[in-house]
């Protein structure tokens, strides 16, 4: 689990964007990665077959944006899954040294990529911090229990004086990572369509190198989220496809870990139901309602039929392990 010695070059990482639909909310972070300093070396915006101005509004910033900018529109709604996977293929394919991975709903702090840069010396698998939309500091569950395959909701949320602290999960709203890495691991798992998709890459990224969340402060959330205020937790409102699939893509993780060898069968069926009941009180304290519990069953469904799929098998390396 050993870093790049070589100092790190601003013009070797890519950003790469995912949108649908939200023209608006792009056009905001497209405008705050103009206002960077210092500017990454490719600007990828992957278009999940958006109905709205979104091409007219990339094409727009083409030539105001300060770099290169590479725009992909996709044939159908992918998901953000979809989307990263072919956003992280692109920018691998364009010789990106590190890839830094966007929604659509953020924008970027001005010296954001100087600040991850400071640390792309020491380690390959880096996220940074974000402010929420009222400028309060997010608190993004960067540490899984692994045997249950679900984040630890009371990780610590302070930093020591090393400013940094392990983390063996992943979050696509600003995950920073070395392209050696992704070699390794391969692409993002299309398959997950939206959930646990960045944890999953995130967890396998952990497994080859030494993964970090650092004390920098490098995006801002972009628009606001009903959310019920736990104090320095919040848990944020959903949709009835983020309750299927949440549900759904459990069995995912389970083909995961079974490939690896860590999936035990009871901790992770805890891991499952602790999610469930997650989502029972989201729809209570959040949503104000019960309806769309029928979802989470949907999902617990299909999922058992993916479980049982022997044909499956993981994303494949981009490279061949090296001697």
């Amino acid at each position: 689990m050993t870093a790049p010695a070589r100092p790190f070059d601003p013009a070797t990482a890519t950003i790469a964007i995912v949108t649908y639909n939200r023209s608006g909310l792009l056009s905001r972070l497209l405008t705050s990665i103009g206002e960077m300093d210092p500017k990454p070396g490719h600007v990828v915006v992957i278009d999940n077959a958006s109905v709205d101005d979104t091409p007219e509004l990339v094409a727009s910033f083409t030539d105001r944006i300060g770099t290169t900018l590479v725009y992909r529109r996709m044939e159908t709604n992918t998901g953000g899954s979809g989307g990263f996977s072919e956003g992280v293929r692109v920018a691998y394919e364009l010789g990106s040294e590190w890839i830094w991975l966007m929604d659509d709903d953020v924008e970027v702090i001005p010296d954001g990529l100087a600040k991850m840069g400071k640390w792309a010396p020491r380690f390959q698998s880096i996220q940074g911090r974000r402010y929420d939309y009222d400028g309060s500091e997010f608190y993004w569950q960067y540490r899984v229990a692994e045997p249950l395959a679900i984040p630890i909701p009371f990780a610590p949320a302070g930093f020591d004086a090393s400013g940094y602290r392990p983390m063996n999960s992943g979050c696509f709203e600003g995950m920073f990572i070395h392209r050696d890495i992704v070699a390794q691991i391969g692409l993002p798992d299309p398959r997950f369509f939206i959930y646990w998709d960045d944890q999953t890459y995130g967890w396998l990224a952990s497994r080859k190198t030494n993964s970090v969340i650092v004390n920098e402060f490098v995006l801002r959330r972009g628009r606001e989220i009903k959310q019920w205020d736990m104090g320095v937790r919040h848990l944020n409102a959903s949709s009835n496809a983020y309750r299927y699939y949440i549900m759904r893509n459990r069995a995912y993780i389970k083909h995961y870990y079974r490939s690896l060898g860590v999936y035990r069968r009871v901790p992770f069926a805890a891991g499952t139901a602790l999610t469930f009941g997650k989502e029972l009180i989201r729809l209570l304290f959040v949503e104000r309602t019960v309806r769309g519990t029928s979802n989470l069953f949907r999902g617990l469904r299909d999922g058992r039929a993916i479980a049982k799929d022997r044909s499956w098998q993981p994303m494949p390396p981009l490279e061949p392990a090296r001697a």
